[in-house]
C-alpha cells in the first residue's frame, strides 16, 4: 500500500479554489441581484465545506494500520463522499428557498456584463482545479478526489447554465427566466448528491471488486486451474483505494504441507501482481475430502 499523505495536496488546493470562488461568485450576486447567481454562489459555499471534509478524511485514510485498525483507515475517504453528497443536496434546497419567492415576485438585475464576467472567470477556476483532481482521483484510486472533482464539475456545467439563462434575461427581459434557471441548477444538483451518496455507501458496505478487476483476477486464477488447482468460496471486497480477496484454494490430498505452501504464495504474489497493495487471503483444502466442498456459502457454515 504506497504513503497516501501526499493526496492531502490535492485537497488543499480545493480549499484554496474554494475560497477564490466563493468570493467572485456573491460579488457576482451583488453586482447583479441575480438569485440565478445567487445559487451558483451557495454551490460554491458547499464546495468549501466538501473541500475541508476532503482534507480531514485524506489525512485520517493516510494512516497505516494500528492495533485497532488492523485494517487500514481507507474507509474514512467514503464519509468524506457521503458528506458532500448530503451537502449538495441540502444546498439545492436552499437554492429552492430563494428561487420561489422571485418566481412570483420579480426583481429586475443590475450590472449584468460585469457579473457574468466575473462568474465566468470562477468557473474557470473551478474547471482547471477539477480536471486536476480528477487525474489525481484516478491515478490513486480515491473516491473522495473523484467526489469532489464531480461536484465541481458539476458546479462548472451549472455556472454556463446559470451565465447563459442570466444573458438571456438580460436581453429578453423576462425576469421569471432567472429563478426558473436556479431551479433548474438545484434539480441538477439534487442528482449529482444522491449519486454520490450511492456510491459511497455502497462503499461502505463492502462492495465487490469493480467488473475489471474480477475479470483480472479470474484471468490470473485460470492459470493455476490449468494445472489442476481449483478455487472456490472466493471472496473480494474494497475499501477506499484498499482491495482485499479471500478464496479457498484446493490441491490433490497427497501433496506435502511445503508443495501446497509455495502454490498459495504463488498465488498471492500473482494476485498482488495485477493489483499492487492486495491484501490476499487464502486457504488450502484437499481436493478428494467431501468436507472441502461443504464451505463454499457466503456465510460459512459450522460442518456437522
Amino acid at each position: 500500500m504506497t504513503d497516501r499523505k501526499h493526496l492531502t495536496r490535492f485537497a488543499w488546493l480545493s480549499v484554496a479554489a474554494a475560497l477564490l470562488t466563493i468570493g467572485l461568485k456573491f460579488a457576482a450576486y451583488a453586482l447583479t441581484g441575480s438569485v440565478g447567481l445567487l445559487s451558483d454562489a451557495l454551490e460554491s459555499g458547499v464546495n468549501l465545506v466538501g473541500a475541508l471534509m476532503a482534507l480531514a478524511m485524506l489525512t485520517v485514510a493516510a494512516r497505516p494500520a494500528d492495533e485497532e485498525h488492523a485494517y487500514g483507515h481507507s474507509k474514512a475517504e467514503y464519509f468524506s463522499s457521503v458528506v458532500e453528497g448530503t451537502l449538495i443536496v441540502l444546498a439545492a434546497i436552499a437554492i429552492i428557498v430563494a428561487a420561489v419567492p422571485r418566481l412570483i415576485n420579480p426583481v429586475p438585475l443590475e450590472k449584468v456584463g460585469i457579473g457574468l464576467a466575473v462568474s465566468a472567470i470562477a468557473s474557470v477556476i473551478n474547471f482547471v482545479v477539477s480536471r486536476i483532481e480528477m487525474r489525481a482521483a484516478r491515478k490513486y484510486d480515491s473516491i473522495t478526489l473523484e467526489a469532489n472533482a464531480r461536484h465541481l464539475m458539476t458546479d462548472v456545467v451549472t455556472s454556463i447554465g446559470v451565465i447563459v439563462g442570466v444573458a438571456a434575461v438580460a436581453l429578453s427581459g423576462w425576469l421569471r427566466l432567472d429563478p426558473l434557471i436556479a431551479l433548474l441548477v438545484a434539480v441538477n444538483i439534487i442528482w449529482t448528491g444522491v449519486q454520490l451518496v450511492r456510491e459511497s455507501t455502497s462503499g461502505l458496505l463492502d462492495a465487490a471488486w469493480p467488473v475489471d478487476e474480477q475479470e483480472a483476477l479470474q484471468a490470473t486464477l485460470d492459470a493455476y486451474r490449468r494445472q489442476g488447482v481449483q478455487f472456490h468460496a472466493l471472496r473480494t471486497r474494497q475499501a477506499g483505494a484498499r482491495r482485499f480477496v479471500s478464496m479457498h484454494v484446493l490441491v490433490p490430498g497427497s501433496w506435502s504441507v511445503q508443495r501446497g505452501h509455495e502454490l498459495v504464495e504463488s498465488i498471492e504474489e500473482a494476485v498482488r501482481q495485477i493489483l499492487p497493495g492486495a491484501t490476499v487471503f487464502t486457504h488450502l483444502e484437499p481436493l478428494d475430502d467431501p468436507a472441502s466442498w461443504q464451505d463454499q456459502k457466503l456465510d460459512r457454515q459450522s460442518i456437522p
